[in-house]
């Protein structure tokens, strides 16, 4: 979101307030105010290989310890903040990399093996690979005849008259 603010109601110098997330920076002669306070989605990819549920994110500049890679029940979540990298003194003719808070939510179409999720950081790309738990083995259990009181007590009867 951005907001113009004539220069004559604001300070000479650009301020910037990190409780708000609100950067306001000098452009020739105009004050540009960019805030980005909302969490973001980063491009995901989803597919399925060979009983794996493979998740691709891109979100460069980051490190490793940037990330969190959450397993809840059937959810995936990948969420970390990216820091912008700022240049004093210039004015900006552009801005489109988002920066801060980022989560992304994938909900699993199965149970996946816990110990078996791999997590790999390279070239700008963050890929999860979630591989599928053994299904276990469903078993049909039969259900035997019961017989009815009435043939019960007919049978108790038929036997004591002997």
């Amino acid at each position: 979101m951005s907001d113009e603010i004539s220069p004559e109601n604001q300070p000479d110098d650009a301020e910037k307030s990190p409780e708000s997330g609100t950067h306001t920076h000098a452009a020739t002669r105009r004050w540009v105010v960019v805030r980005h306070t909302t969490v973001w989605a980063p491009p995901t990819d989803i597919y399925e290989k060979d009983s794996r549920l493979i998740v691709v994110v891109e979100i460069a500049g980051m490190r490793n310890s940037d990330f969190s890679v959450t397993l809840q029940g059937q959810r995936l979540i990948i969420s970390g903040t990216r820091q912008r990298v700022t240049t004093d003194d210039c004015a900006y003719h552009q801005l489109e990399i988002r920066f801060g808070e980022f989560r992304t939510e994938v909900n699993l179409p199965w149970s996946v093996t816990r110990d078996a999720v791999k997590a790999i950081y390279r070239d700008g790309f963050l890929r999860v690979e979630l591989p599928q738990a053994h299904r276990q083995k469903i078993q049909v259990v039969n259900i035997e005849n019961a017989k009815t009181s009435d043939e019960h007590s007919t049978e108790q009867h038929s036997t004591t008259e002997d």
